[in-house]
């Protein structure tokens, strides 16, 4: 079954929504009229490079094909991508959203054998900020705390014996600046909660020292509990970079993003997970082979519980056949 874009057909033409077959189309109508907002501002920036983004992205995803695909253990018949052609610009949200997901299925098929060979390892969700800069100042402040979280893991009473970072850019409530943070799952040893246990204030305060500043950053530390899945948490460590709301807020804020992200890293592994997820920070990814599921996590562990969710309108066509 073949999908494309509606202006490819007149409206004459025996042409049926994605999404009124199923409930996919929904997921790729957000995302890919979101696409075409983002190759509008790129388009409008008049410079070389953005122009080139923006022809780019306006391509992208122009045709999907999928397949009927038997899904267990219900054996009921569900659409798979099986091919499509994607730009790769790292702010299309189409591209964004394809990439979070391979990273996601990645972990949930990692995670398992990291668990059985430590199975007594204990799971923290710890997040890292500081105070918002200026939009212009992002990649700067972006340098300044991957520089900090590297001396932090270098200090001897550092816990995790293994940590995938990630990071995570939102907009200001001012609506200009930037609030840039550090999303870590980091697995520690089960002797952390009797012989080497942080706690939150000593955090903070290991945290504002490798930052060398003069005010005590605001930082999140979570546990998960003993016995319970760490994949619960893979939708907030392995989600977006910059939510797709904000991508699409503000065109100056937007296109200043993208210089000052441009060329950084996203995700990065260290310690023991290095050895088996060191795949997540490798480029040119896979982008198709991956569910289309939305991104929903239920837990009986409701601190830790993320649940994600589209609800996408768009232009895209399946043909009748």
């Amino acid at each position: 079954m073949n999908v494309s874009s509606e202006d490819k057909f007149s409206p004459t033409q025996n042409i049926l929504s994605l999404s009124e077959v199923s409930f996919i189309g929904e997921i790729w109508d957000k995302h890919r009229a979101n696409a075409d907002k983002v190759s509008d501002y790129y388009a409008q920036a008049g410079e070389g490079y953005f122009n080139r983004y923006a022809w780019r992205v306006k391509m992208c995803s122009e045709w999907l094909e999928f397949q009927l695909v038997s899904a267990k253990p219900e054996g009921i018949l569900q659409f798979k991508l099986s091919d499509a052609k994607f730009c790769r610009v790292r702010h299309c949200p189409v591209c964004q959203w394809r990439r979070s997901l391979m990273w996601k299925a990645k972990a949930y098929k990692i995670l398992p054998q990291v668990v059985t060979d430590h199975p007594k390892y204990r799971w923290l969700f710890v997040t890292l900020t500081v105070k918002n800069c200026q939009i212009e100042e992002l990649r700067e402040t972006l340098d300044w705390m991957n520089k900090a979280f590297k001396r932090l893991t270098e200090l001897k009473v550092w816990p995790a014996k293994g940590w995938v970072k990630s990071i995570e850019v939102t907009k200001g409530r001012d609506g200009i600046s930037a609030h840039p943070h550090l999303h870590i799952l980091a697995m520690v040893q089960p002797s952390y909660f009797s012989h080497a246990y942080l706690s939150h204030s000593k955090w903070v305060a290991l945290w504002q020292k490798c930052l060398r500043i003069d005010y005590e950053p605001v930082t999140h530390i979570s546990v998960i509990a003993k016995h319970h899945d760490p994949k619960i948490l893979i939708p907030e460590i392995l989600k977006y970079q910059v939510k797709e709301s904000d991508l699409i807020g503000d065109k100056e804020w937007f296109l200043e993003l993208t210089r000052q992200l441009h060329k950084t890293r996203a995700i990065a592994v260290g310690g023991l997970l290095r050895h088996y997820m060191r795949e997540l920070e490798e480029k040119n990814q896979d982008l198709i082979d991956e569910s289309e599921e939305t991104d929903e996590v239920e837990s009986n562990h409701a601190d830790l519980t993320v649940t994600e969710s589209c609800n996408p309108k768009a232009s895209n066509k399946v043909i009748r056949e």
